[in-house]
């Protein structure tokens, strides 16, 4: 039998022939493959491209190596070397809203994610856009790809619905292996994100009890995404591979044998990790070489003021999360592999992205209860650290590590929580070797593969027999092809809003603000807390230096983008902070 790739670059050929005035150039070159993506045969075969959609969880922007890291990442470097590198993607400041908005294409306030569920506000819940799960007003992607003859499977991470009704067998997935909460040991003991109980998993919508014995979440999802794919090779159907791995979210764990590649790598500290990652961002050209830090917080200690023992328990945490993150890579190299050998990997979009900034909160004050749970669950002993029944945390200065010089981290709207690694691979179609700076957004990934996968969206319309919304991002498909630099207009905005941190930015200029939260306060007052900031971002990668009290029109201009965002989005502001 002929290989589904063969067929589709034996038709590439011949629309190549056909159009052969469109490809003088490498622009040429993309266009017309973009024709070819939905090409068929006579004999009805399908080749239009596989995909691959691999999402890590809690990744720094400058964890990887192409960005300047230490962490050994070459399978996805060599990925993101040979296409189209986007360094300037923005997701939600948390997980759950950028995984809906990925999978709808429109912001998660309409999506059912206006908030987690896990921090739902009372006046939030039972309110549309607030059902705490990918709710049913919008189509999602993989039932839209489904629908359009693709099979699709999903391994890892859901966080987008609970019950059976709201699990990827009932959006669209044929085959599905998800853990559905915002994290869980990766060993086979289901060490839950916060106990009592088992961490929530379901295959093929039916819930768990227990999983393999030797699971390890990262080869696990790997693995079974394999055999998804082999059992559906025989239909001469393309796919949608949902890769959505769980490393390196908290609690942090990793074979010893993976934490051993890393021994004493940390032991300089943090400082000098922030450092050395700062001026490697500066070497590589990704930001200026005059470019400051956003600071320390207030209450964390300096490297050097910790304790002989706290430096040697500090260090294994952050080689156990490079462990976690090696491991990641060793298991995309494998799925490449994989690909190859089935030959598909050059008819496979490959698209890789982290759902928001690292992890840098404290849980003594961000998640008191975890931290109680954590000491109750768990033997958090130096020499058990990383094991499956132990529970550590990532933490504030290992986190402004791995995305310096940005400002904050995960759960802000700050840059070092919305600012994410991301890119494209497909080199058929897309250009190879190249870099792009424009503003792209989590909710243009949907009309993108789309618009590669020749589906149409119903738009505000029915689908599946229910009223859904359209999709608010764009396709940014002639960035990757090269016919254009950027796909936004100057009058172009994006917002963020999540625990009642507040963002909007348009072009180069960002304003943000921060809820007072006395027990906070103490913690960050570089964040202003209680005010609205505004921030140059082409001159203040940082967001250091408040422009407010001197550009007072621009913040107005901007303060009325952030009306029409909300009013335009139906928000809910929360009644009720939990602090995170």
């Amino acid at each position: 039998m002929l290989s589904r790739h063969f067929l589709a670059v034996f038709t590439a050929l011949i629309f190549c022939l056909a159009a052969c005035s469109d490809f003088d150039s490498p622009e040429g070159q993309g266009a017309a493959g973009k024709m070819d993506t939905a090409a068929t045969l006579e004999n009805g075969a399908d080749f239009r491209p596989n995909i691959l959609l691999i999402v890590v969880d809690d990744v720094g922007f400058n964890d990887l190596g192409i960005f300047g890291s230490e962490i050994r990442t070459p399978n996805i470097d060599a990925l993101a070397r040979a296409g189209v590198m986007l360094t300037n993607y923005h997701v939600a400041p948390n997980c759950s809203p950028t995984r809906a908005m990925l999978f709808s294409g429109t912001d998660s306030h309409n999506a059912g994610l206006g908030n987690m569920a896990e921090d739902l506000a009372p006046n939030q819940k039972g309110n549309p856009g607030y059902e705490g799960y990918l709710n049913f007003r919008v189509a999602a992607l993989s039932e839209l790809l489904q629908d359009a003859g693709y099979n699709t499977y999903m391994t890892g991470k859901w966080h987008l619905g609970l019950t059976e009704e709201t699990s990827p067998a009932a959006r669209g997935f044929e085959k599905s292996f998800a853990l559905l909460q915002g994290g869980a040991g990766a060993f086979d003991n289901m060490l839950p994100i916060i106990g009592p109980g088992k961490a929530l998993y379901r295959e093929d919508g039916v819930k768990l009890e227990k999983l393999p014995k030797g699971f390890y979440s990262t080869r696990f999802y790997t693995e079974r995404m394999m055999e998804y794919i082999d059992s559906g090779l025989d239909d001469d159907k393309p796919f949608f591979a949902y890769l959505a791995y769980t490393s390196p979210h908290w609690p942090m764990q990793a074979p010893q044998e993976s934490i051993a590649k890393y021994k004493g790598a940390y032991d300089a500290g943090y400082d000098a990790l922030r450092s050395s990652r700062l001026q490697n961002l500066k070497d590589l050209g990704l930001i200026d070489a005059d470019i400051e830090p956003f600071p320390r917080l207030n209450d964390e200690k300096a490297w050097d003021e910790l304790s002989n023992e706290e430096q040697r328990y500090q260090s294994k945490i952050m080689e156990i999360y490079a462990a976690m993150l090696d491991d990641v890579d060793v298991h995309i190299g494998e799925m490449v592999n994989y690909l190859k050998e089935i030959g598909e990997y050059e008819n496979t979009i490959i698209f890789f992205m982290s759902d928001n900034g690292p992890e840098g909160h404290a849980m003594q004050h961000s998640f008191p209860e975890v931290a109680e749970w954590s000491r109750k669950c768990c033997d958090n002993s130096y020499q058990n650290i990383g094991n499956a029944d132990s529970y550590v945390w990532y933490g504030p200065n290992w986190g402004q590590a791995g995305n310096t010089p940005l400002r904050m981290f995960k759960g802000y709207p700050g840059q070092g929580g919305v600012l994410a690694p991301a890119f494209f691979h497909y080199p058929r179609v897309m250009q190879v070797a190249a870099t792009n700076d424009s503003l792209i957004t989590v909710k243009d990934i949907m009309p993108t593969l789309l618009e590669l996968a020749d589906v149409k969206h119903p738009g505000a319309g029915m689908f599946q027999g229910r009223e859904v919304l359209a999709m608010q991002g764009r396709s940014i498909a002639p960035v990757l092809t090269g016919e254009s630099d950027s796909i936004r207009q100057p009058g172009d905005y994006m917002g963020w809003e999540l625990f009642g941190k507040q963002a909007i930015r348009q072009g180069d200029w960002k304003i943000i603000h921060i809820p007072s939260i006395e027990a906070r306060d103490a913690r960050l007052p570089a964040m202003k807390p209680g005010q609205w900031q505004l921030y140059n971002l082409a001159e203040d990668p940082a967001e250091i230096n408040d422009l407010a009290s001197s550009q007072p029109e621009k913040l107005q201009e901007m303060l009325a983008l952030w009306d029409e965002y909300t009013t335009e989005n139906h928000f809910i502001f929360p009644d009720f902070l939990t602090g995170y």
